[in-house]
């Protein structure tokens, strides 16, 4: 057995003794047991995963460019930082790219869902206002002292500025700042010079750093941007990459924080890693390039998810990646058929990272097409289960709009703990798309309910008091619709919107989405 081999099965063994120690815990009374256990837990969650390669990296054909060779590209920390933090700062709140952390609440079972205000965009050039796929704000709640420090720094503050603030991109090229009460512009929108489509992100630092993506080249540079909050400011960009495999540069995908870096795929093939210098600067410590063998440049659309020091990302044709953010060299590839848009979720079970991944029907024969579903083992790459079913485009015109998933999955919690959600189009050649559960262990398909027209919206969750889940999600005829999460029963569907494209942040009973009619709406459940 090769040594890469050996040093992942140790690796293997020891998170899986990890999930030993809680029960072990609960045998006794003892204190100072029960506090050994707890510090050999801190200090096994703190281990890095193993610096090592699978064999089927052997199909990618990848360098890693290090532009800081006097920096140690080691994460300095395996800790979440996103826990703690008063807001959702990135897409789906955080590592696990999973929204469960930041459910919402309700009372009782739910029947109705209410709009609360609307702000409106600016409507510009050909994609308009308001927001698209994947669009989903940032919420934040400043702390006193630092709604203080903005009102004495930024010029751009308006007198509805208060601690509870909701950012988003949009469509029309500005970055929009609103009062969560309210929904009154809380500073001025910030021009970006370009379509936004995926989501902001807020550094879990609160120093004042936004990190943004462009979406369409209408003007250049075109790349990706840091904002100081404290300035109001662009104070970072990055075009066109001419080492990049791929020649697109707009990025969809949502940078994450882990450790003291910044990661940023690219819809050029290219995974940034930065120094986070604060006040929105950023400072690019290396870059993994890649290409699947014979398979030519794929984008990332999708934002990665990170456990520990590795990082999976799904590409445009298929592939799945872990990478070592460590070193940025690839640890394994999967081969999940097709386009990868939504993103990879993360759930832990007895220590070992298991991941959910979709794709559309994008590069497949309209014959034979098909839409999968997996369950991998974050640590090796090996498929767990696979559901599949037929799907297909629908043509309008010289339009066409391809079927399978675009969403990123929901995991149950409560009552559903051992549910995934999803929406997925055009199955079985059927035009419009349907909510489906499946059974998170085993890959069964609990129920599938009919949505109208096509959903690329991600599904929430709320919670009562009974620990019951019920699930919201929109589509892109305008409705939204609340499911009770067990049962797949329709509680609520009405027309609120034109389009709903984006995913919404949900905070307590409320959720704040945009929606392509140039608006950016909150809503709450009754």
């Amino acid at each position: 057995m090769s040594r890469k081999y050996v040093s992942c099965l140790m690796c293997v063994g020891l998170l899986l003794a990890t999930a030993t120690f809680p029960s072990c815990k609960g045998l006794t009374n003892n204190n100072a047991s029960n506090d050994s256990a707890s510090a050999n837990e801190a200090r096994i969650d703190n281990v890095m995963l193993p610096d090592t390669t699978f064999q089927s990296v052997e199909d990618l054909d990848y360098y890693v460019e290090v532009l800081d060779t006097a920096t140690s590209g080691e994460l300095n920390s395996l800790a979440d930082p996103y826990d703690g933090v008063d807001g959702i700062l990135t897409f789906r709140g955080g590592l696990k790219r999973d929204a469960r952390r930041y459910s919402g609440t309700v009372k009782g079972t739910p029947s109705k869902i209410v709009q609360d205000w609307v702000a409106h965009t600016a409507v510009r050039g050909n994609w308009g206002g308001g927001s698209g796929w994947t669009g989903e704000p940032v919420y934040i709640k400043w702390s006193d002292a630092q709604v203080a420090q903005f009102k004495n720094s930024s010029p751009e503050i308006s007198a509805n500025f208060s601690n509870e603030e909701i950012i988003v991109g949009s469509l029309c090229g500005e970055v929009y700042f609103l009062d969560y009460a309210t929904g009154k512009q809380s500073r001025s929108p910030l021009d970006v010079g370009n379509p936004i489509k995926g989501s902001v992100s807020l550094d879990p630092a609160l120093n004042g750093s936004l990190y943004v993506g462009h979406g369409i080249p209408d003007n250049q540079p075109f790349g990706h941007l840091g904002i100081d909050l404290n300035t109001h400011q662009i104070a970072y960009t990055w075009g066109r990459d001419p080492k990049a495999k791929r020649g697109w540069g707009a990025y969809d995908s949502s940078p994450i924080v882990a450790g003291q870096f910044l990661f940023w795929p690219g819809e050029n093939g290219t995974l940034y890693k930065y120094e986070r210098l604060g006040d929105g600067k950023l400072k690019m410590h290396s870059a993994l390039r890649y290409v699947v063998k014979g398979d030519g440049g794929a984008g990332i659309e999708s934002s990665m998810a990170v456990y520990k020091n590795y990082g999976f990302v799904g590409d445009n044709h298929g592939d799945v990646l872990c990478v070592n953010l460590n070193t940025m060299k690839p640890v394994w590839h999967y081969d999940n058929h097709d386009d990868i848009d939504g993103s990879i979720v993360l759930e832990l079970e007895n220590g070992v990272p298991y991941l959910y991944c979709g794709c559309e029907v994008d590069r497949q024969a309209d014959a034979d097409a098909r839409t999968y579903f997996v369950k991998l083992n974050g640590l090796n790459g090996t498929k767990v289960w696979e559901w599949s079913a037929p799907s297909a485009r629908s043509y309008q015109g010289d339009k066409h709009f391809d079927g399978g998933l675009y969403c990123t999955p929901l995991l149950g919690d409560g009552n559903c703990k051992d549910m995934i959600f999803a929406s997925f189009n055009q199955l079985d050649g059927k035009g419009d798309s349907e909510f489906l559960a499946f059974d998170k262990n085993s890959g069964k398909l609990l129920y599938r309910k009919p949505l109208n027209f096509y959903a690329w919206s991600s599904p929430v969750g709320f919670y009562n008091e009974k620990n019951e889940l019920f699930v919201v999600i929109g589509n892109s005829s305008g409705h939204l619709y609340l499911f009770n999460g067990k049962t797949g029963d329709l509680l609520f569907d009405e027309v609120l919107s034109s389009n709903f494209e984006s995913s919404p942040v949900v905070i307590g009973n409320t959720l704040v989405v945009g929606s392509r009619d140039g608006g950016i709406y909150r809503f709450h459940l009754e």
